[in-house]
């Protein structure tokens, strides 16, 4: 049996899961008390030729420390779930999630079931503009003698990054002492073929792009997109009128599969022939630009035979194909074809042949559609056109809502980055970690509707207090969470007014980050941790029904279960335990013999019990009751032979 407790703040290390890493791999590397004793490992890449050396290029700022600590701190609160809103019909199955609260805590909170589950990010951080409102300030609590240990600094460090982080700042330091953890958690959420978009202006550009680079690697780096949306340019900079922000886009590997954007309405005027196959269009077979002559590469220069009558070429001449031609440049020098003569050989039945004054060009159809579906293209690096305006942004923004919000995101723009990194045939989720508005998930719906995708989102937005003053605040909104929440149930409202036909019920579920309630320890770490079990027992505690509901949802990510996953109540007896497919929880009091039994009854005889994991809440179990589970678990007759771990969790 597994007793899973939380561990002393001082014994929980900043960097606990690389450590893991490093003592899997070099266990010669660390002393018998655990500390990691860097001199040894330097010392093995030294004996293999890897120059170490103290000296590199990397991004270094007054509390780089401490957001390291931040990226690996446990957890520090827990999720409970809006089950008013999550009970209605609509929103009882869906799998799409709205999470209020510090998104650097629910990105912990997520990586447990949705490590390498999702495809696509997009966040609009705060740009750090001066005036946009951003200081960093932490309510994280550390000594300096903590803090040092946790950091590896001494304590003259220690002290001056503690009071940085306490000094409501908006430095560059401060930014990305902000950005750096949540980035660190999300590149871990990314599946091998996932994709990261990131808005962000030139105030803290030069920053994120390295620390990106040292986030999710150089090699990783696709483009810096400049984002056109305001052609009129604002006149808030000396010198210049910006019409655009900037889009970082990192890949989490070279893994990363694109599904491509529908060509726009002047690429699809070219094609605009037709034959058995489809419509095509012609594009031209002789290479143009750079290395486009025969002497540069004299293997692609070789004559096609052409059939007058019908266009139709070859490379072999006969009494059909009469005419031959040659790649030819307008100077008169010898060009040569962007295929070799194999590659033309497979596709004979793809070219065609066009007399072009006194001459015959050779072209390659190119069809629309293929096996694959509709052509697809790739966005160019300036996105730009009436529908990325900031003016229309806000005017589709306000035909839902009203005035109630100042700057939102165009639908357009987040509709393409859906739309070029997943495939609607996929169940691909879309994480954005700074909803504000909730443009993300109002052009995910919308983009779901009209090319059938099942796509989910997540999104996350803090309750951020709205001044008195302001619009929202006098028609309602207290927190822009609560412009979160109504932006998108109005939205699928308007889809299905503006969709009666194709419009399916889409919903989304709420839950919330809340205080840890749970006694174990002040500093609570909600990773598993397996302890040998004490002799001491627990102390009882009694939780009332909407606290242990809160214990269920977190637990769920400690288990890899999906957060919007519902609870199947198992009847033992008289004892109401609850399952998510393979893990059974125990966290009702009053469990006795006849509650075993029957559970002993369930794992042998009934088919659909597939229980591998057993998870007891300590609070509610004496050491008797658990020992008790523990050997009933070992020697039960496990007929369909599914070994049951139990774990014991405070």
């Amino acid at each position: 049996m597994k007793t899973e407790q939380t561990l002393p703040t001082e014994l929980v290390t900043a960097n606990s899961e690389q450590l893991a890493v490093l003592k899997s791999n070099f266990p010669q590397c660390f002393d018998r008390q655990g500390k990691f004793i860097l001199s040894k490992l330097q010392e093995i890449l030294q004996a293999d030729g890897v120059d170490v050396s103290r000296e590199s290029y990397n991004l270094n700022w007054l509390g780089k420390s401490y957001a390291r600590v931040l990226a690996n701190e446990p957890i520090r609160t827990m999720l409970s779930e809006d089950t008013e809103h999550n009970e209605q019909k609509q929103n009882k199955n869906s799998h799409n999630l709205l999470i209020q609260g510090d998104n650097l805590e629910v990105l912990k909170h997520l990586k447990g079931a949705y490590s390498e589950k999702v495809k696509m990010i997009y966040i609009d951080p705060p740009y750090n503009t001066g005036s946009d409102g951003f200081v960093y300030h932490d309510d994280r609590s550390f000594t300096p003698e903590q803090f040092a240990e946790l950091a590896g600094i001494d304590m003259d460090e220690a002290k001056r990054v503690l009071e940085f982080t306490q000094s409501n700042a908006n430095s560059h330091s401060a930014w990305l002492t902000f950005i750096y953890p949540r980035l660190y958690i999300a590149k871990q959420l990314l599946k091998d073929d996932g994709v990261i978009f990131i808005s962000i202006d030139d105030n803290e550009q030069a920053q994120l792009k390295i620390l990106c680079d040292d986030i999710f690697g150089e090699a990783n780096f696709v483009a810096d997109l400049s984002v056109v949306n305001n052609l009129k340019g604002r006149n808030d900079k000396k010198y210049i009128a910006r019409t655009n922000e900037r889009l970082l886009m990192y890949v989490k590997s070279q893994d990363f599969s694109e599904y491509g954007l529908p060509l726009d309405e002047s690429t699809l005027a070219e094609y605009k022939y037709t034959d058995d196959s489809g419509r095509y269009r012609l594009i031209e077979l002789r290479k143009r630009g750079g290395a486009d002559t025969q002497q540069e590469r004299p293997k692609m220069y070789y004559p096609f035979f052409v059939n007058p009558n019908t266009g139709r070429v070859s490379l072999q001449q006969s009494e059909e194909f009469s005419t031959i031609t040659h790649p030819v440049k307008s100077n008169g020098v010898n060009g040569r074809w962007r295929w070799g003569s194999e590659t033309a050989q497979k596709n004979i039945d793809f070219l065609v042949a066009v007399e072009v004054g006194n001459k015959y060009n050779v072209y390659e159809k190119d069809y629309y559609e293929s096996d694959e579906g509709a052509r697809r293209v790739k966005p160019k690096s300036v996105l730009s056109g009436a529908a990325y305006s900031t003016d229309v942004a806000t005017k589709e923004y306000r035909a839902i809502m009203g005035e109630t919000f100042i700057s939102p995101k165009p639908v357009a723009m987040l509709k393409d980055l859906i739309t070029y990194a997943t495939n609607p045939k996929e169940n691909a989720i879309i994480l954005d970690f700074f909803a504000g508005s909730g443009t993300t998930a109002h052009a995910l719906l919308k983009q779901n509707i009209e090319d059938g995708g099942n796509r989910k989102f997540i999104c996350v937005q803090l309750p951020e207090e709205i001044e008195q003053s302001k619009e929202a605040y006098k028609v309602g909104y207290r927190t822009i969470f609560d412009i979160t929440k109504d932006r998108i149930i109005k939205t699928s409202e308007k889809l299905a007014q503006d969709y009666p036909e194709s419009y399916f019920e889409q919903g989304f579920k709420v839950f919330k980050t809340c205080e840890n309630f749970l006694p174990s320890s002040n500093y609570r770490e909600l990773k598993q941790l397996t302890l040998s079990q004490s002799d001491t027992p627990p102390s009882t505690t009694g939780f009332d029904d909407a606290q242990l509901q809160d214990i269920l949802t977190t637990w769920k990510g400690a288990d890899k279960i999906l957060l919007s996953e519902n609870p199947n109540a198992i009847n033992l007896g008289d004892y109401l335990a609850y399952s998510f497919g393979h893990v059974l929880y125990l966290v009702n009091q009053d469990f006795n013999t006849a509650a075993l039994k029957e559970l002993i009854k369930k794992l042998d005889d009934e088919h659909e019990f597939q229980v591998s994991k057993l998870v007891i809440l300590g609070h509610h179990f004496d050491s008797k009751s658990q020992r008790e589970i523990d050997e009933a678990m070992k020697n039960y007759n496990n007929k369909k032979s599914i070994p049951v771990d139990v774990v014991v969790r405070y």
